[in-house]
C-alpha cells in the first residue's frame, strides 16, 4: 500500500512554483507524531499556508549533520525559497534552518493560472476534510520530547528527526543522484562533475590516512581545501558586531592561525565550504546564541555569540552538492570590520578550478 507521500509525487524542478496546502489538506496527511514519513510539519510552516513560493531546490537528498554518515535519500520533498524556520515553536531556536516540503503539502501551480489567484483549490475546503482547528494543538504537542533528566527542554523539529525522515545511505556510487541534480536543476553539469571530482579526491585521501605513513600522504592527508589549523590554543575574539555592520572575511591563512589540528575555533568547525568565501565582503545579519543541538534535541547557549551573513550560504561545492543551504556560523575573529563605502575587495582564490566555479542551473 502506497503511503501519503508516495501518493502524492509532483514533477517538480527549481523554479517551480507551488501552492502550500491549507491546514485542513495537510492534516489529513499527517501521523499522530505531526509527520509525514517521520518528516514533521512543524508550527512555523503553517503561515506559509495558502502561500505561493518557488523551488529553491529539490530536497531528493540531504546531508547528515547528526552522525556524519554522509549523504540520505529523501523521497518527494523539495526546499522552498525563503522559507526557512523562525524557531518560534523551538525555544526561539536561531538556525533558521531551510524547510523541507512534503509534496504531499504542496499543489504545483500551472504556469497558465491566473498569478492573482489566492484561494485555496477546492479540495481544500471539501466537506470530508479534517477539521483544521486540530492542526495546530498536534503540531504544538509534538514540538517536545519528555524533559532531559535535568528537567530542560528536549525539542523535536525536521533537524532532529533527519535520519528517521530520510533512513537510507546514498553512497558515492550512486550516481544517479548526480543526473537528478542535473535533471531538476539543483546544479549544472560542470558544477557536479567538480562535486564528483572533490567527493573522490576526499574519500582517497581518507584511505591514504589509514594505509599510508604520514610523510606518503600527499598534501599531508588533508581533505579538499587543504586547511590546515596552526594554534595550538584558539583565540576569543569579541567585536560587537551587529546586524547590519559590513565585514570583510579574512583570509585562509588568517583563518588558520585561530584553528586548531581538528579545524576548530573553541568547539567551532571551520571548513572548505567556508573558505570559498575567505576575501569576500557581507553584511552581518543576525548574532546567534542559541539553537536547538539536532543531535540531542537540547537548547544550546553560546558562551559567545557567532554570526550569520547575509546571502552566505553552503552551497554544497565540496559535498555533493547537498540541497540544505545551511547557513554557516562564523566566529568573530574569522571576520574583519569595514566601512561600507569601502570599494569592492577582490576575493582570494580559495580553490583551483575545475570546470566552473558557479553554481549553473
Amino acid at each position: 500500500m502506497l503511503t501519503a507521500a508516495e501518493s502524492t509525487i509532483l514533477d517538480l524542478r527549481v523554479g517551480d512554483v507551488v501552492e502550500i496546502r491549507g491546514q485542513a489538506e495537510i492534516l489529513a496527511t499527517l501521523d499522530e507524531h505531526g509527520a509525514l514519513d517521520s518528516l514533521p510539519f512543524m508550527p512555523e510552516m503553517l503561515r506559509y499556508c495558502g502561500q505561493r513560493l518557488t523551488v529553491d531546490k529539490v530536497a531528493h537528498k540531504t546531508c547528515d549533520t547528526l552522525t556524519g554518515s554522509g549523504m540520505r535519500r529523501m523521497a518527494n520533498a523539495v526546499h522552498l525559497t525563503g522559507a526557512r524556520c523562525d524557531g518560534s515553536a523551538h525555544g526561539g531556536c536561531q538556525a533558521a534552518c531551510l524547510i523541507y516540503w512534503k509534496h504531499a503539502w504542496l499543489r504545483k501551480v500551472d504556469p497558465a493560472e491566473a498569478p492573482d489567484r489566492s484561494s485555496p483549490p477546492a479540495a481544500s475546503v471539501s466537506p470530508q476534510a479534517p477539521d483544521p482547528s486540530r492542526l495546530l494543538p498536534l503540531l504544538t504537542a509534538t514540538t517536545q520530547r519528555p524533559p532531559a533528566e535535568d528537567g530542560s527542554e528536549v525539542y523535536r523539529c525536521q533537524a532532529t528527526e533527519l535520519l528517521r525522515a530520510a533512513p537510507e545511505q546514498l553512497p558515492l556510487r550512486h550516481l544517479g543522484q548526480f543526473v537528478e541534480d542535473v535533471r531538476t536543476g539543483n546544479a549544472g553539469v560542470f558544477w557536479t562533475l567538480r562535486t564528483v571530482f572533490v567527493a573522490t579526491y576526499n574519500r582517497m585521501q581518507g584511505i591514504g590516512k589509514r594505509v599510508l605513513p604520514p610523510r606518503l600522504q600527499p598534501r599531508g592527508g588533508r581533505q579538499w581545501g587543504f586547511l590546515r589549523g596552526t594554534a595550538d590554543k584558539t583565540p576569543t575574539v569579541q567585536t560587537n558586531l551587529q546586524p547590519g555592520d559590513t565585514v570583510r572575511i579574512r583570509s585562509k591563512d588568517e583563518v588558520a592561525q585561530t584553528l586548531n589540528a581538528e579545524l576548530l575555533n573553541r568547539g567551532m568547525g571551520f571548513d572548505a565550504e567556508m573558505a570559498r568565501f575567505c576575501g569576500r565582503t557581507a553584511r552581518v545579519a543576525r548574532r546567534v546564541d542559541h539553537i536547538v543541538d539536532e543531535r540531542t534535541g537540547r537548547m544550546i547557549r553560546m558562551r559567545n555569540p557567532c554570526i550569520v551573513l547575509e546571502g552566505v550560504i553552503c552551497e554544497g561545492a565540496f559535498n555533493l552538492s547537498c540541497p540544505r543551504s545551511i547557513t554557516p556560523y562564523w566566529r568573530e575573529a574569522w571576520l574583519e570590520k569595514i566601512d561600507p563605502d569601502e570599494p569592492p575587495h577582490r576575493a582570494e582564490r580559495a580553490e583551483p578550478a575545475i570546470g566552473t566555479a558557479g553554481a549553473a542551473g
